[in-house]
């Protein structure tokens, strides 16, 4: 069925024939049409691994932290925390994030952190869109050069 109409001039017009040809149906940019969310779990793993890729970071997150991802490592099952030390908060357009690191003993610690807030906020905005407005970065701990990693006791034998 055509949908039909009268003008002015007491002429009809098919639905087809009113739509100029640069009109689209839903009007404006199909990619514009709608919109996406991005969970804080999301931006906590892309700046994660963002920031272990820095020379000079050894490791994420409070001892604490470190000591119960290990023991979740050797879980079965378990997955290795790409989000440790990293918390964010996320708007519609803006993410702000507060990373928690270990530096290598020996490097710089403002060098690091400046070279850890550069690729946070690169990763985070190419891959999200999202304008990054601080990264509040915390050390925690310095790796010595002598120091063994941190393993729990194992309690089975």
């Amino acid at each position: 069925m055509t949908d039909m109409t009268e003008n002015r001039g007491g002429e009809t017009e098919t639905s087809a024939a009113r739509r100029s040809p640069l009109t689209k149906r839903g009007g404006g940019d199909p990619g514009s049409r709608g919109r996406t969310t991005i969970a804080d779990g999301v931006v906590e793993k892309i700046a994660g691994l963002a920031a272990r890729d820095v020379d000079g970071v050894h490791a994420m997150g409070s001892g604490l932290s470190r000591t119960f991802g290990a023991v979740r490592d050797r879980v079965p099952g378990g997955a290795k925390s790409v989000s440790r030390g990293v918390k964010v908060e996320v708007g519609e357009v803006q993410a702000a994030l507060d990373l928690e690191i270990v530096v290598v003993y020996g490097v710089s610690i403002a060098d690091v952190a400046r070279d850890v807030r550069e690729n946070v906020i690169t990763a985070v905005e190419r891959m999200t869109g999202l304008e990054v407005v601080e990264v509040n970065i915390a050390v925690s701990d310095v790796k010595l050069p002598d120091e063994e990693e941190e393993e729990p006791e194992r309690r089975i034998q």
